[in-house]
């Protein structure tokens, strides 16, 4: 071979290869990355964020279309509205998943929500029903777009970011649905004092009443959580202090969550103290039971297959400290799952005794033990 055709050779091998690593030298254009659009966008939710009178998906509905690009055949849409703090599904004739139809367009009814979000999502993809933080791309979702409703939405305060036993915590903000009860959340209602003692607060007015809740930045797995808590026997009736580990995922009656619940849902004479491993409606997975006024530490240690609640006088750092209850759970105890420890105080609407005044708590420490 001579010298002018073996440079020549190696000047087209040297071009296949530049095409091969370039993705195949304009074969990208046969496989073009999988877009979503919105051709129309449905009406901005504006309910008033203090009305506690509604129910969870007790919303009006509108429609919203767009067009997919790039859909393999197979694939759908599911499509998501942001109402009081959670994106929920929107369904179809009670399926998740709107068609695509031969053009790339689709069409749906979604209930009125701040946001919306369309996923195009492989056949087999099982969407959550409601969830804190939307799918990313990845695991069955193919392409995600997100878009603001149409028209003015309720102004919502800005959550704010504290520390309280070393740890960094958000709070939350705005309208948010709590064992089945509708509450405005302000992060006004939630600070830390001189000593840092955490106070949480119920302020406001009946029609008109704020709530408090933060969560911790981030999520620590099996180990065990402990909450030292000052004398709430002067909680009225419908006012309650949840401490939970949860990952934002699922309704309120199916979700991966740990719950110690301190007050009366609402009723004069009633047990104040219960401990519930989600979903609540399974025999073996709640107790409850009266503690007298005092000083508590609230814990659980969570272990593979096991939970293990208790509640003691005092710290609960004390050798021989007395124990006012402790239970084991081992059905249906979740395993880690990028969940994050809240802390919520909020008004309980559908009990037989409404709200009356401004309620306070304070949480002395927060601990977590590997």
């Amino acid at each position: 071979m001579s010298r002018s055709h073996t440079v020549a050779h190696t000047a087209t091998l040297s071009v296949l290869l530049v095409c091969f690593v370039l993705t195949g030298c304009h074969s990208s254009s046969k496989n073009p990355t999988p877009t979503i659009a919105f051709s129309k966008v449905a009406a901005a939710y504006q309910e008033s964020p203090y009305n506690a009178d509604i129910f969870e998906r007790d919303y009006k509905t509108d429609m919203i279309e767009g067009r997919a690009t790039g859909a393999r055949p197979g694939q759908r849409i599911v499509l998501y509205a942001k109402t009081d703090g959670r994106w929920g599904v929107c369904r179809q004739s009670g399926q998740p998943f709107t068609n695509i139809e031969t053009d790339g367009r689709w069409k749906a009814s979604v209930h009125l929500g701040i946001q919306y979000a369309a996923l195009l999502v492989d056949p087999a993809y099982n969407p959550p029903d409601q969830t804190e933080s939307l799918p990313i791309v990845g695991n069955g979702v193919v392409a995600l777009a997100v878009v603001n409703g149409e028209g003015a939405a309720p102004v919502l305060p800005s959550p704010k970011i504290l520390n309280f036993s070393g740890y960094e915590w958000t709070t939350s903000a705005g309208p948010i649905f709590h064992a089945g009860s509708r509450n405005f959340f302000d992060p006004a209602n939630v600070w830390t004092d001189e000593r840092g003692a955490l106070h949480l607060r119920i302020s406001g007015s009946p029609g008109k009443w704020t709530a408090a809740e933060l969560k911790l930045t981030r999520s620590l797995g099996y180990g065990t959580y402990r909450f030292q808590v000052r004398d709430v026997s002067h909680l009225e009736p419908s006012a309650l202090l949840t401490l939970i580990a949860w990952d934002g995922v699922g309704t309120e009656s199916a979700r991966r969550e740990l719950d110690v619940e301190l007050g009366r849902w609402g009723h004069l004479d009633n047990t104040n103290v219960n401990y519930v491993v989600q979903p609540y409606y399974v025999p073996a997975n709640y107790v409850a039971f009266r503690a007298p006024p005092g000083l508590y530490t609230h814990s659980f240690r969570w272990e593979p297959g096991k939970v293990t609640f208790s509640t003691v006088a005092g710290s609960g750092n004390t050798v021989g400290a007395r124990v006012i209850n402790q239970h084991v759970f081992t059905s249906g105890v979740p395993s880690p799952w990028g969940e994050s420890v809240r802390i919520a105080l909020y008004v309980f609407h559908r009990g037989p005794i409404p709200l009356k005044n401004e309620n306070e708590v304070i949480i002395d420490k927060f601990e977590y033990l590997p």
